[in-house]
């Protein structure tokens, strides 16, 4: 980044019809473009991803505002409704230490369109409360269970 920061000054300079000692210059003030190899720059390091904290994440309310939010929202597929299909759909997430879910998916489903449906609602959720290790808030991956069941 620093380099092309560097090209594009350089650049810029040129064009202006600046002197090329001031251009000289300004390259040379620049960390790491004397020309010679230069570091290459380390890649973030992954987070560390629990299954279990100290705290473990929640649904902002706990777990009777998690069922209200799933039953308000909830839309039956009626492929599984003609067939009556009832059961649980688990999905598993990681919640990040703001709180935001990344990559749900189906771990085990039902079909007839009830996969999707949980794969929505888990999608509409706001934000959890973070999981936490010595207070600290970390990624924690979690596996729920939706419950249908056809009336």
């Amino acid at each position: 980044m620093l380099r092309y920061f560097t090209l594009t000054c350089v650049l810029v300079a040129t064009m202006a019809g600046q002197a090329s000692s001031q251009t000289a210059s300004v390259a040379a003030a620049a960390p790491g473009s004397e020309g010679g190899p230069t570091t290459p720059a380390t890649p973030p390091a992954a987070p560390t991803v629990y299954f279990t904290a100290d705290e473990m994440p929640a649904f902002p309310g706990g777990d009777v505002a998690l069922l209200k939010f799933l039953a308000s929202r909830l839309k039956y597929p009626t492929a599984a409704l003609d067939r009556s299909l009832s059961g649980k759909v688990y999905l598993t997430f990681t919640v990040d230490p703001e709180g935001r879910l990344h990559n749900p998916h189906v771990v085990r489903g039902l079909g007839y369109g009830l996969d999707e449906e949980a794969l929505r609602l888990v999608r509409l959720m706001p934000w959890w409360n973070p999981g936490k290790i010595n207070g600290q808030p970390v990624w924690v991956t979690l596996t729920m269970p939706i419950n249908f069941r056809a009336l």
